[in-house]
């Protein structure tokens, strides 16, 4: 499955507390906030907000600088960007804003959702049924493969934030803080309980914008099981852009290879004939980098550009070996090996026979496969 980029937005107060609800509620973000916001907006190809949300604010979600939506139109895109809603139950009101202003308008729901939507909104929007219970992965992967979403605004509420958070599928936080303390315990918060990945996340940027702070923040900490992370997305692409590095060869592939502890800390990265090392290969650079007797390494991931190599005739151990040595047992890469070099070469089936596991990105194939080009004729 492809996902579009997932970019969460929200503004709280000082005490953690989500914008009050209502025709009375108290605004969090300021007037130059507002106009950021607007900006975002007007860059995505898409905008999603829960049902919840909806019927609390009645939302218009619109790209509101005329300048701005004609540069979308410029550029060939939509003068809005798709308007996007999930629901459980189909308990929507046709006569809110958010069908009557603006571009195109989706649905994704339950089976039993749909019937009802459709009998209340008619041709208003357009609905997608998801099975008996919404399926945020089937909702992202229709979005990117079916619609061509490849960057998706999440602006709340707080459940559909808590829940794309916690199953690993945001790729960025903007949080705007205001200097404001609500005080209300029945006010909404940001994020609910349950559990989340592990880790500190990435501060990529601070922002003064008049009185409240802009900040964004990145999630690190790999997946843990089969299903890839948005974490797992940005490291992958990290070491398809190391592949870039590598001297060019016509004799082996070039390979760019990450090291990532359980908590989302770089342990180290390589790539392919690293510091004039003709024959080295991206994995064994990054391993060569870690202690050994790092007790991280039992719990990290290691991300490589290219299937780990299972026989090599350069070296006496191929970098699948040297991965399962160092006690790792997750492995993301974003392209096999092809017989180029080695016939049937299949280090994954190495790997998983002993016990690691082994996700493949096929979305990050084409990255991975530019520095080869020359290779492929």
């Amino acid at each position: 499955m492809s996902y579009p980029y997932v970019l969460l937005s929200a503004a709280v107060s000082l005490d953690g507390y989500l914008d009050d609800t209502g025709p009375d509620r108290l605004l969090l973000s300021s007037p130059a906030d507002f106009d950021r916001v607007d900006a975002v907006r007007a860059s995505v190809d898409a905008i999603l907000i829960g049902a919840g949300t909806i019927r609390a604010d009645n939302p218009r979600l619109l790209v509101n600088s005329a300048e701005r939506r004609a540069a979308r139109v410029r550029e060939g895109r939509a003068e809005y960007p798709l308007k996007v809603t999930v629901t459980a139950t189909g308990d929507l009101d046709p006569e809110a804003q958010f069908w009557h202003t603006g571009g195109d308008k989706l649905v994704y729901t339950t089976d039993e959702g749909a019937e009802r939507a459709a009998g209340r909104l008619g041709a208003s929007a357009g609905i997608v049924p998801l099975g008996p219970e919404l399926d945020w992965r089937a909702l992202l992967s229709h979005l990117h493969d079916v619609r061509g979403v490849g960057r998706l605004m999440v602006e709340g509420g707080g459940t559909v934030h808590t829940q794309l958070l916690q199953q690993g599928l945001a790729d960025e936080l903007q949080l705007v803080l205001a200097p404001l303390f609500v005080g209300d315990p029945a006010a909404p918060r940001l994020f609910g309980p349950g559990g989340y990945q592990a880790g500190r996340l990435r501060l990529t940027e601070t922002r003064r914008i008049e009185d409240v702070v802009l900040m964004r923040y990145r999630p690190t900490a790999p997946g843990a099981g089969p299903l890839p992370t948005a974490a797992d997305r940005h490291w992958l692409r990290t070491a398809c852009e190391l592949a870039a590095q590598c001297p060019p060869s016509k004799t082996a592939f070039s390979v760019g290879a990450v090291v990532v502890a359980a908590d989302g800390t770089e342990l180290a990265r390589g790539h392919s004939r690293e510091s004039g090392d003709p024959v080295v290969h991206a994995e064994e650079a990054a391993l060569a980098k870690v202690d050994p007797a790092d007790p991280r390494l039992a719990a990290a991931t290691v991300y490589s550009s290219l299937e780990p190599c299972a026989r090599r005739a350069s070296r006496p151990a191929p970098c699948a070996e040297l991965i399962l040595r160092s006690g790792v047992r997750r492995v993301v890469t974003a392209w096999r090996e092809p017989d180029t070099f080695v016939s049937a070469a299949d280090g994954t089936g190495v790997l998983q026979k002993a016990g690691a596991q082994v996700v493949v990105l096929p979305e990050l194939e084409e990255l991975a496969k530019e520095p080869n080009r020359h290779l492929r004729g």
